[in-house]
């Protein structure tokens, strides 16, 4: 059986990081306008990028991090997890990205650093990126929450996470395919939710996800369904929430076989006292303040981390 959760996780040093024009598109998450430069924008990224990293390592997680130079032409770098995803079998697939500078941030020395330096095998390499030479996206673990110990994908449509390619995805890798529409109330009209893990979480034994943006009932309910035939603690989040970046949350394990639930500091002081009661009942918390990567990048905690589930040589 496959496990849900990893204790490796990569990272990428975001050193071009900035407000990305391309992207602010269909992410309305993406507000930037706080009047700061680029040069302080990256600064003040990077400074955050090495506290979190710092936080999630004393827990006893492990945190590879690639830090290169080269991500300087890429302003989304910090998030890793829309191009590619790894599988215990050794598999590596590379997903098709909507915008076009961010189609930079594949690179096969992050892949080699895996294989090189830290001992992962990978057997094989799946390219989906041709897809985008024909205006399909599937973004990696932004558009697709994989319920890996069920073979459950579940994923919230949008421009970026084209209804096609998830289904073939699904059919890939023999899982079940739960797929709907999500809303957020972004300047007052109903906009489809960009990614997936902005609004949901599946963690072990629980998840964390915000039903009320799946505005059709009859999808609402099959999501439902499917969290509770699978035994899933739900913690239920609001749509106000969502704005703080509360969805973009990630379960890893450390080597003691501990759970952790990471997020951002703007997530966590937007949770209740009750939903972080629910959540420690499985879970201990790590946040740190990811501010400036909210508002410049419009993604948070989860966005920033790739999880490793490669078979790895002992050393």
């Amino acid at each position: 059986m496959s496990q849900q959760t990893t204790s490796t996780l990569l990272m990428v040093k975001p050193h071009g990081f900035d407000y990305n024009k391309q992207t602010a598109e269909d992410n309305h998450f993406q507000k930037g306008g706080t009047g700061l430069s680029s040069a302080e924008i990256k600064r003040a990224a990077l400074n955050e990028f090495e506290a979190f990293v710092k936080k999630i390592s004393a827990k006893g997680i492990e945190v590879i991090v690639y830090d290169d130079l080269a991500t300087k032409a890429t302003p989304d770098a910090v998030f890793p997890n829309n191009w590619f995803s790894t599988h215990k079998d050794g598999t590596v697939y590379l997903y098709p990205m909507f915008a076009n500078n961010r189609r930079k941030e594949r690179r096969q020395e992050v892949l080699d650093l895996l294989t090189q330096e830290q001992g992962f095998s990978i057997d094989r390499i799946i390219d989906w990126s041709k897809y985008e030479d024909v205006g399909l996206f599937l973004e990696g673990t932004g558009s697709m929450i994989l319920d890996r110990t069920n073979n459950i994908i579940y994923a919230a449509l949008s421009e970026r996470t084209s209804e096609e390619l998830v289904k073939q995805y699904a059919q890939e890798i023999d899982s079940e395919l739960v797929a709907f529409r999500s809303y957020h109330n972004a300047k007052q009209k109903e906009v489809l939710i960009y990614h997936t893990n902005v609004m949901l979480c599946v963690a072990e034994d629980y998840c964390v996800i915000c039903l009320e943006c799946i505005t059709d009932l009859t999808e609402r309910k099959t999501v439902m369904d499917s969290l509770k035939k699978t035994n899933k603690a739900i913690v239920e989040l609001s749509l106000g929430q969502l704005d703080h970046f509360a969805g973009n949350m990630l379960e890893a394990k450390n080597k003691a076989n501990e759970s952790f639930l990471i997020m951002s500091s703007k997530a966590y002081h937007s949770i209740t006292s009750d939903q972080i009661a629910q959540i420690q009942q499985h879970s201990k918390i790590i946040h740190a303040p990811l501010t400036t990567i909210e508002n410049y990048g419009g993604g948070s905690a989860r966005c920033m981390l790739a999880e490793i589930f490669l078979p790895r040589q002992e050393k």
